[in-house]
């Protein structure tokens, strides 16, 4: 059997978040799956597929301290996190939870 040279490359989901709606969903899936640290790399694919420069402008921070806090080590703050996600131009909404 003859092989075949394959080449792969890392999958990016920032290269599949093209509309607003798009992220939106991707950024409530990772909510809805309840871990923080998911959350945060969602915020991260999302800045990166929106611009890092600009969202770290709108959101009054510095790029590298944008990137680290959105890095798989970092931890941002809460308030950091609602700056974020005002600069993509979302939002979070609370429902009640079912049973």
């Amino acid at each position: 059997m003859e092989q075949k040279n394959i080449q792969t490359r890392p999958w990016d989901a920032a290269e599949h978040l093209e509309s607003e709606g798009d992220m939106a969903a991707y950024l409530d899936a990772a909510l809805e799956d309840g871990d923080a640290a998911l959350v945060v790399a969602a915020l991260g694919d999302i800045a990166r597929a929106k611009g890092m420069t600009q969202i770290a402008r709108d959101a009054g921070l510095g790029r590298e301290s944008l990137y680290k806090a959105l890095s798989t080590a970092g931890n941002p703050e809460f308030a950091t996190v609602l700056k974020v996600v005002r600069a993509l131009g979302l939002q979070f909404h609370v429902e009640a939870a079912h049973a």
